[in-house]
């Protein structure tokens, strides 16, 4: 596994540990509620969701993947 994937496994984890994948998932069924299942495609969803999504990742989830990510960068960097 690289880097990337350890990385998106984390993130993964993160978000599912603070509760985020749950209040989206909540969202999205507020989005559908509201617009009836008839008249909601994947493409509307996801771009009415993908902002509240982003908005709602902890700033902690969000430093510690950049530390991980500046670590690796420095690490590896010649």
């Amino acid at each position: 596994m690289g880097e990337r994937e350890r990385l998106k496994e984390l993130l993964r984890a993160k978000l599912i540990e603070c509760g985020w994948r749950d209040q989206l998932k909540a969202h999205c069924k507020d989005v559908i509620k509201e617009k009836g299942i008839e008249n909601v495609t994947v493409e509307d969803l996801v771009a009415g969701v993908t902002p509240k999504g982003r908005a709602l990742v902890p700033d902690s989830v969000k430093k510690e993947l950049l530390q991980r990510i500046r670590a690796f960068l420095a690490q590896h960097s010649t």
